[in-house]
């Protein structure tokens, strides 16, 4: 007599049959391209809610109140922790993303080069690429 496993008794381990393969190797430089950007946010996080005079000097040369920094900081923190978790990463991506479309208007806005923002957008998105199947199996790149 054959027995049928159904669907809920799979484990979570056992990966989708469409998903491809990370090697080692891919996953260690995913990693590494996931904390960069993340340190980046970190420490940008951190001076918005140190308050320092330079903080505020940048908001006012930017044209923002410079009493925003402490709610911009929670939100680019928010949005870092999200995108640390592995299970929540590509909504952490996405949210970062959102957060530097923000930046990029308004540097673009005020005539400054918008060239690190999209540098940290793409090291962002390449990371969780290098290490998570299920965003290689949305997005297949062939040869």
């Amino acid at each position: 007599m054959e027995t049928v496993t159904s669907p809920a008794a799979t484990t979570e381990s056992s990966a989708p049959k469409f998903a491809p393969c990370v090697s080692k190797k891919a996953r260690i430089v995913g990693w590494i391209m996931t904390i960069l950007p993340a340190l980046m946010f970190l420490f940008s996080a951190v001076m918005k809610f140190s308050q320092n005079p330079e903080v505020q000097k940048g908001f006012e040369h930017v044209g923002w109140p410079a009493n925003l920094a402490v709610r911009l900081g929670i939100l680019e923190l928010t949005c870092t922790i999200i995108y640390l978790f592995p299970r929540a990463a590509i909504l952490g991506a996405i949210l970062l993303t959102g957060y530097l479309g923000g930046a990029i208007a308004t540097h673009v806005r005020i005539g400054e080069p918008v060239v690190t923002h999209i540098i940290l957008g793409i090291v962002l998105w390449g990371g969780i690429f290098l290490r998570d199947p299920r965003l290689r199996a949305l997005i297949p790149l062939r040869r």
